[in-house]
């Protein structure tokens, strides 16, 4: 019945596209990896353009990324490093997979909507968990850096599935997270800001 609707097939893409573009906001490879998987178990449909994250290279590799990117935001220093490059790594990721949602669409408005619409998400989320950890690091010691870590991993494999199971809760959450990150993530940059500036 919903498929009768105008333009109801690009408004489905849009709210997967943004469900996973915010995934990659939490973690770059995680989201990577699950539209990886889902796709080379035929669980969901890939355009032919990006038939090569379905494959078994994307998916090998994606996996071991996956791995080394969670561990690494365990050990003290090399999370601060890793947030120095995530939120232009999550803007590229977000991006792609947004684009993926939309290979009939052309590929001008395919790009200017995923660049906009999916590394947008993807960056404002990644940006606003940066200053949170760093916040983090500043009044905990690094003590707390875990539990931001672990939310984060958490964060992006739950918008994951949500993104491919049921979008339009995924599109909604995604609201919600830019908004509360948009928030936090400045009292925490203000908080970092006020605890340098203290002698």
């Amino acid at each position: 019945m919903l498929d009768h609707i105008p333009y109801f097939s690009y408004v489905l893409s849009a709210f997967i596209g943004i469900g996973l573009a915010a995934a990659t906001g939490f973690r770059v490879f995680l989201p990577l990896f699950a539209v990886s998987l889902a796709s080379y178990l035929h669980w969901i449909p890939m355009n032919e353009s990006f038939e090569w994250i379905s494959g078994l290279p994307a998916l090998i590799t994606t996996g071991i990324a996956t791995v080394v990117e969670i561990l690494a935001y365990y050990i003290p220093f090399v999370d601060h490093l890793l947030d120095t490059i995530s939120v232009p790594m999550a803007t590229v990721a977000g991006s792609v997979l947004f684009a993926s949602q939309f290979a009939d669409l052309g590929t001008f408005p395919q790009w200017g909507l995923a660049l906009i619409a999916g590394g947008g998400t993807a960056a404002t989320i990644s940006s606003g968990f940066a200053g949170i950890r760093a916040a983090s690091t500043a009044t905990t010691g690094g003590l707390g850096n875990s539990v931001v870590g672990t939310t984060e991993t958490a964060g992006a494999g739950i918008m994951s599935v949500l993104a491919m199971a049921a979008p339009v809760i995924a599109a909604v959450f995604a609201l919600i997270l830019i908004i509360l990150v948009v928030v936090f993530g400045r009292k925490a940059w203000r908080k970092l800001r006020k605890t340098n500036a203290e002698p």
